[in-house]
């Protein structure tokens, strides 16, 4: 069962790839529609953001995660490289749950 689930969703996606190429003269998004569509997309990602750093099971996670992922929003706004944000933001959570911050 698990594997023909896994069929159907890969040709699915695929069709909706395959789509997108062979509509693109046909189907014209106003422009007012592809701003409010990448709108909703930062919206979205911000979001699944705040609800991964705030929340673990049902409840508040603690104020270590949520400082490691500030510190990790600082230094990707100064365009730090990727490695470094990752490392920072780990070492942040690690050292405050070591001083017993959770």
């Amino acid at each position: 069962m698990p594997l023909a689930a896994i069929a159907v969703l890969a040709a699915g996606t695929f069709a909706f790839r395959l789509a997108g190429p062979l509509l693109h003269d046909r189907v014209h998004i106003p422009d007012e529609v592809q701003r409010l569509l990448a709108v909703a997309a930062t919206v979205l990602l911000t979001a699944l953001v705040a609800a991964a750093a705030f929340t673990q099971g049902h409840g508040f996670a603690g104020w270590a995660r949520p400082a490691g992922v500030a510190v990790a929003a600082l230094l990707a706004v100064r365009k730090a490289p990727f490695p470094v944000v990752v490392i920072a933001a780990a070492a942040t959570t690690a050292l405050l749950r070591l001083a017993g911050v959770q």
